[in-house]
């Protein structure tokens, strides 16, 4: 905890007020220790139960959680923050980001073109009682999941993957109930269950994806929802194979007490098949988004599932943001129908396939071993992700540290290939070895 910042209050509401006022104006920065119970009851003079009482009141806000022997620390990226972690250092001058996650911006399609298009075909303004999923839109999309194997009976549209997801945990779970999620996995979606006050199961994956023992004491557990990613998972690269998927659809078949929602955030920039759970569980959601193949502004996805599950979602987004744009449907719909921009989609999965496959056999050279099946991120275990971290920021390269996507499974980095090119393989590879090892065993390329 910051020096300079005093905790108050002589109640719990005055306490987690004050913690969360540190947290909104940086004083508690994310990953700050905060003190022990005993220790602030002490020093606020009040009791002990006063103190555990808000701190367990912001941890099920997602604000703060427990690091077991390391005591209660501010969230990597509580929901009130606006910057993003101090876990992830920020490069020194000069120094390449591979830390971020994102697309390579020049691999994204223009879309000039296509907004000069919408902008002299705009057609009669879309009105309240209008608005919705557009026809030709649904049944573009429902053919475009269909040729993957999903079942595109009912669909909506949300504000992104992570809305869609946020949207199926509001409607099917309550606070305190839990979820099984990948572990390593996607840093927001952790935050999210945090924020909705829901519980967090690990389970452990492969290159193939979960784990079938581990979804099956996720279930044993009492997960009553499963948040699966269908290809380039985020951090690992892993893609659910067709027998993983064979395994996993027979230990859920029939499951009435279970959501499954499956996230295809990669869509057409995957180069392995989709290998798809949907339906396995009477409740059941696939989610697409567009932002990975077509630009992170393009706030929307593609949500299908089972006529309760999206009834729901549909009924809880017109009572709050109404409906996804209309003019950004229209938008979506022109790129998909564009076969230069199709090509270009594929361009890009293939330089992104090119990035990551060169730099995991880089790092094989130096008997490093790495994961990335697919998608635009490498997982890489270490010894000590604090260390390797700085030493690779020393030696000019920026790398997300592992803590901020796993809740059990060992340390190690996620490294963004996007960036890169051909030439910067090598060095980098170089780097890591060094950071990983800095006294090489005999032998390991110089």
């Amino acid at each position: 905890m910051s020096a300079h910042y005093q905790l108050t209050g002589t109640t719990a509401v005055d306490i987690s007020a004050s913690i969360e006022s540190g947290i909104r104006t940086g004083a508690l920065s994310p990953g700050a220790a905060l003190p022990p119970v005993r220790a602030l009851a002490a020093e606020l003079g009040v009791s002990p139960a006063t103190v555990a009482r808000a701190y367990q009141e912001l941890r099920q806000r997602g604000l703060l959680a427990t690091a077991g022997r390391h005591g209660t620390r501010v969230r990597p990226r509580p929901p009130v923050a606006a910057r993003r972690s101090a876990l992830r250092p920020p490069p020194l001058p000069g120094a390449r980001d591979l830390s971020r996650g994102e697309p390579d911006p020049r691999l994204l399609p223009p879309l000039g073109p296509h907004l000069a298009a919408l902008a002299a075909n705009t057609g009669p303004s879309i009105g309240y009682s209008d608005a919705g999923v557009l026809p030709e839109l649904a049944e573009v999309a429902r053919a475009r999941l269909s040729a993957d194997g999903v079942p595109a009976g009912e669909l909506t549209l949300t504000g992104g993957a992570l809305d869609g997801i946020e949207r199926l945990l509001g409607a099917h779970l309550r606070p305190g109930d839990a979820v099984a999620v990948e572990d390593p996995g996607w840093a927001n979606l952790l935050d999210l269950v945090a924020a909705l006050g829901l519980r967090p199961i690990g389970v452990p994956l492969d290159d193939e994806g979960p784990l079938v023992a581990g979804v099956a004491a996720a279930l044993d557990a009492g997960a009553r929802a499963l948040v699966v990613t269908s290809r380039a998972q985020n951090p690992t690269g892993a893609a659910v194979s067709a027998a993983r998927a064979e395994a996993l659809r027979a230990l859920l078949a029939g499951r009435r007490d279970l959501l499954l929602i499956e996230d295809d955030h990669a869509a057409e920039l995957a180069r392995v098949p989709l290998h798809p759970l949907a339906g396995a569980t009477e409740s059941w959601a696939f989610v697409r988004s567009v932002s990975k193949p077509f630009g992170p502004d393009l706030r929307m996805a593609v949500l299908v599932g089972d006529e309760t599950t999206v009834a729901r979602v549909t009924g809880r987004t017109r009572i709050g943001a109404g409906w996804v744009s209309t003019v950004l449907q229209r938008l979506v719909l022109g790129l998909w129908q564009d076969p230069a921009v199709t090509e270009l989609v594929q361009r890009a999965a293939r330089s992104y396939e090119q990035r990551r496959d060169g730099l995991l056999a880089a790092l094989a050279e130096y008997g490093l071993t790495a994961h990335g099946r697919s998608g635009i991120n490498i997982w890489l275990p270490v010894a000590d992700e604090t260390s390797t971290v700085t030493a690779l920021r020393d030696a000019g390269w920026a790398v997300a540290p592992g803590a901020l996507y796993r809740i059990a499974a060992p340390p190690a980095l996620r490294i963004t290939v996007s960036p890169l090119t051909t030439e910067d393989l090598a060095p980098l590879a170089a780097a890591l070895a060094q950071a990983e090892n800095p006294t090489p065993p005999r032998g390991f390329p110089t």
